[in-house]
């Protein structure tokens, strides 16, 4: 007997070894893709990086402003749109699982959340691009919030699925209308999760860039009209890399890392308040 248990803590002692070892060597890569990313980009940050424009060909200096604006308000501008519809999506189908509609819309979530982001551009240059006859913030901004769907959606859906029952006969026992039950009891009690949904769908979008090259395009100069091209950072750091010059990859590197900080910033930010929620639930 003694011998079987010893052999079981050992296997199990292996085991818990590899599980650690392969978690940590998970991490490596991203461990180097972040470091190398922070030496290579974080010298070319300063404050006239942050608030001139890119300088123009041959010329030293420049910034990326205009990109910093021109995410600041795409991403904005898709968080209107693809939220509140979202967040209502979500509701329905974790209200309703059981209903055709509610099959097929998962569905499509589903195959939406699937479609690759150039794809998603392409449509959106023919729905709205080619109609207005111009690319435009407003462009690239749908094709951001079509992304952030299935994201918000999902996670909506999940988060309200876990909730006890319980809840939600309660407060119709004590005769509280059905909208004010799930706008005053479970959508805030799921909070947590819808939350840290938003916030994965907003790091996803923030990184894009083939969606932006058939609909906002890209402007060199600052812009603030949701109706004209606008410059965003990935779009900015695909064309910079891209280009011959020395100066322009030096900005792309400082792009690089101004956009991985502020993603980190956000998955920071957004365990930190739902740690805090979850406390105070």
């Amino acid at each position: 007997m003694d011998a079987r248990i010893g052999i079981r803590n050992t296997k199990s002692m292996l085991f818990k070894g590899l599980i650690v070892f392969l978690a940590f060597l998970i991490t490596i890569p991203l461990i180097i893709v972040l470091l190398y990313i922070i030496k290579q980009g974080v010298t070319q940050v300063n404050w006239h990086f942050l608030t001139h424009v890119p300088a123009p060909v041959g010329e030293a200096g420049g910034g990326i402003s205009n990109a910093l604006i021109g995410s600041f308000i795409m991403v904005i501008m898709s968080s209107i749109i693809a939220i509140p519809v979202g967040m209502f999506a979500g509701i329905y189908l974790s209200e309703n699982p059981h209903t055709k509609l509610a099959y097929y819309s998962g569905l499509c979530v589903d195959i939406l959340q699937g479609v690759p982001s150039i794809v998603v551009g392409i449509v959106v240059y023919f729905w709205i691009v080619k109609p207005l006859g111009t690319f435009s913030a407003l462009s690239g901004s749908i094709a951001l919030s079509i992304m952030m769907l299935p994201i918000v959606i999902r996670s909506t859906e999940q988060t309200l699925r876990l909730l006890p029952p319980s809840l939600k006969e309660a407060a119709l026992s004590l005769g509280v209308p059905y909208h004010r039950v799930i706008m005053k009891v479970i959508v805030p009690c799921g909070f947590a999760g819808i939350l840290s949904g938003i916030m994965l769908s907003v790091a996803r979008i923030i990184g894009e860039t083939a969606p932006l090259l058939f609909t906002a395009f890209g402007n060199p100069y600052l812009s603030t009209s949701i109706t004209k091209p606008m410059e965003s950072l990935p779009h900015l750091i695909f064309t910079y890399a891209t280009s011959p010059y020395d100066e322009w990859h030096n900005l792309a590197w400082g792009a690089s890392f101004i956009l991985l900080m502020f993603v980190l910033v956000l998955n920071i930010f957004t365990k930190l308040i739902t740690r805090k929620w979850n406390i105070q639930l």
